[in-house]
């Protein structure tokens, strides 16, 4: 026989209301009539209609996860991997769940967009990337959707995000480098619409101007180019006139190809070239050499996006209250890739 909150309510002694209370997590419920209620509804096997509730609340209890791109390209990447934990761990703590989507283009993750939302099969969205004319934050913007993007946008100062500080992050790892002794230091990007490719290598340039080195065009190299044709790019690149000794990389999976490709070139890292990269995946501690990175704490970075979507979603009315962006602090763990100086 169904257990109904009619039931749960009589048996407590209080109001259907009073138990709709409970279970919306009210705070002006009495606490020692809130644990007799869900003391009676475990004691009962009393189990919310979610749909139900969700009419009446006109909430789902649920936000979706943007992956920027195909899933089944980013699933095998760790960066997203550990940031999707995060982000159901921060959600989940707060009752909420999470639905993942993606889209191949950009048109797609519009449309996807605007169905989950229009639709409220969820109350609010994690943006994880950031183009300078990104459609979707502009829809999400304009619309007055509930998101948070991990990262920052350019043409919307206001809109809620959570990020590291990109620019000072790779400042850090090109510093380190200087005072390793080296004066030639090369950069290995990311895709040039993304902002984050961008903040990196503004980084990177402030450091050596700020320490009085020199860079060159052709001692910056794109990462997915190194991926593509990782042997012939490194074997160009370790020709260049007045090569550079170290090398700031956009991340710890394309170090892993720089690093394999060198071995193959019969170069020694660090010894030929010193690298440091950034994230700081478990799986640089096991490289060899062992890489340094910057790690960005990736797991918090999605922790603090849902926990900070779900508080906007929540409580609408303190919306003006609460600062909009968040910057987790990084830090630079240096390991044998970068140890050696020249």
């Amino acid at each position: 026989m169904t257990v109904t909150m009619k039931k749960v309510a009589r048996r407590a002694g209080v109001s259907i209301s009073t138990v709709s209370r409970v279970l919306s997590g009210h705070l002006n419920v009495r606490e020692e009539i809130s644990c007799k209620v869900k003391r009676i509804m475990k004691e009962l096997g009393y189990t919310p209609n979610i749909i139900a509730k969700s009419l009446v609340s006109k909430t789902t209890n649920s936000i979706c996860v943007l992956l920027p791109g195909p899933a089944e390209e980013l699933f095998s990447n760790l960066f997203f991997m550990e940031l999707i934990r995060g982000i159901v761990a921060g959600a989940s703590r707060l009752g909420f769940d999470i639905l993942i989507s993606s889209g191949a283009t950009e048109q797609e993750e519009l449309e996807v967009v605007s169905q989950l939302l229009k639709g409220r099969r969820v109350d609010g969205m994690i943006v994880l990337s950031s183009h300078y004319d990104d459609a979707v934050i502009e829809y999400l913007n304009t619309n007055s959707y509930p998101f948070v993007l991990v990262g920052r946008s350019d043409k919307y100062d206001g809109i809620l995000s959570v990020d590291t500080n990109h620019s000072m992050a790779a400042y850090d790892a090109t510093s380190h480098l200087i005072t390793m002794g080296h004066e030639r230091i090369g950069f290995v990007s990311g895709p040039q619409d993304l902002i984050v490719s961008r903040d990196r290598l503004e980084g990177y340039r402030n450091a050596l101007l700020d320490h009085g080195l020199e860079w060159y065009p052709e001692w910056i190299v794109e990462g997915e180019s190194l991926q593509d044709s990782g042997y012939g790019s490194i074997s160009d690149f370790m020709n260049l006139p007045n090569r550079p000794t170290a090398l700031v990389a956009v991340d710890d999976m394309v170090t892993f190809s720089v690093i394999r490709v060198l071995k193959q070139l019969k170069y020694k890292v660090p010894d030929d070239l010193a690298i440091v990269s950034f994230n700081n995946i478990p799986l640089a501690e096991l490289s060899v050499p062992p890489i340094s990175s910057i790690d960005t704490r990736i797991y918090d970075l999605g922790a603090m996006a849902s926990q900070v979507l779900i508080q906007r979603i929540q409580h609408p009315e303190h919306e003006n209250q609460y600062k909009n962006r968040f910057i987790i602090a990084h830090q630079l763990i240096e390991r044998e890739s970068s140890m050696l100086a020249m």
